[in-house]
């Protein structure tokens, strides 16, 4: 499964704007996830993917979709892949994957409240925890593990 992010645009099939039921029939279409949620007119979907565990938030403001929040996989060797730029945001090394999106051009601010946040691509990225994903020597998280494209951040 790959999950390309476009920023300003979406996330694999899902488009930024899209209405709640044009993102359920994409969720249908693309028949690798599993629904959670099953209000009519939901503040969030959340969908999973059985083999690796990878997690997808939908999130709706006014009945439209308005951010997509991407949990990294569990299984380390799942057929997945999530990428930005064309780089895999979840197997790149956090600090390699900072580098190369600067190299890039693109601006990363870093804060003290744990992720970097990329504002003209409106997308955060963040280690949100260690204990369920591979860590340095030095026990800090190697990959970032969490990743959210808004339509502002």
């Amino acid at each position: 499964m790959d999950a390309d992010i476009r920023p300003h645009v979406g996330v694999g099939p899902f488009r930024l704007g899209m209405p709640v039921a044009a993102a359920r029939a994409a969720v249908e279409e693309w028949g690798v996830v599993r629904t959670v949620s099953g209000d009519a007119q939901p503040g969030q979907i959340v969908l999973t993917h059985d083999e690796s565990r990878l997690n997808i938030v939908l999130g709706f403001t006014g009945g439209a979709l308005s951010g997509v929040e991407l949990f990294r996989f569990l299984h380390e060797d799942a057929g997945v892949r999530v990428t930005l730029d064309g780089l895999d945001v979840f197997r790149t090394p956090s600090e390699d994957l900072f580098e190369q999106l600067a190299q890039r051009g693109h601006t990363i601010e870093e804060n003290d409240l744990g992720f970097d946040a990329l504002p003209e691509l409106k997308v955060i990225l963040a280690n949100r925890s260690s204990h369920e994903h591979p860590v340095g020597e030095d026990g800090t998280p190697l990959h970032y593990d969490y990743v959210l494209l808004a339509d502002r951040i």
